[in-house]
């Protein structure tokens, strides 16, 4: 064994969320055993949990860390960093990608790096996140079928008892966009401009119609 990889936010998965004391003796693992730590922060990363990377909230620094989506804010882009551990594994040469370097997606990282520094979004996805979520446990939170609302920032995962796949079409014709991973987890990514006032509208939109599917309607 050489490695352990994993997402801090598991997205995919059902949005869950390591606890930070497991973050910090997985590093300390890694330290003792001379293994490479790699997290993935392609969903959970770029500002999405209200700091730069999700493992930022353990205190940690993993070795290698690859990055994508939220990087370059619509344009196709991809990224790895490594830090001293990692870093000189690859030279020129090693390791070949069809986009990888284009000028368009550079410049759209660095865009994408400079618009969240000077908007603050940082802030703004801790704050709306925080507030989106409080809303939703409000809302949701002691109704029966729902088995946890979870997440961080603006990352947020509704777990019910039930698959919810056709949430997906009904908030859809009321104007809302969602997801639905692990077949019964309801995925909310919104963008990091997120507002209060739309968060409170994603709740209002959203929230009947979970009653509803879990009532049986």
């Amino acid at each position: 064994m050489c490695a352990v990889f994993f997402e801090a936010i598991q997205g995919e998965g059902g949005v869950n969320p390591f606890h930070m004391d497991y973050l910090k003796q997985v590093r300390q693992l890694c330290d003792e055993r001379d293994w490479l730590l790699m997290i993935d922060e392609v969903q959970c990363g770029m500002g999405r949990t209200g700091k730069w990377f999700a493992h930022q909230w353990a205190g940690i620094k993993p070795d290698v860390m690859p990055l994508a989506k939220g990087l370059g804010s619509g344009v196709p882009i991809g990224a790895v960093v490594a830090g001293p551990k990692a870093a000189n594994i690859f030279s020129p040469g090693n390791h070949g990608t069809t986009f990888g370097g284009n000028p368009l997606a550079m410049r759209a990282g660095v865009e994408t790096i400079r618009i969240m520094e000077e908007e603050g979004l940082l802030a703004n996805a801790a704050k709306v996140g925080a507030h989106l979520h409080d809303a939703l446990k409000r809302e949701l939170g002691g109704l029966a079928g729902v088995k946890e609302i979870r997440g961080s920032g603006l990352m947020i995962g509704v777990e019910l008892i039930k698959p919810c796949g056709a949430l997906v079409g009904l908030c859809a014709d009321k104007g809302l966009l969602i997801s639905v991973t692990a077949d019964t987890v309801i995925r909310m990514v919104p963008p990091l401009i997120l507002t209060v006032a739309e968060a409170d509208e994603i709740v209002t939109i959203l929230a009947p119609l979970v009653r509803s599917l879990l009532a049986g309607g």
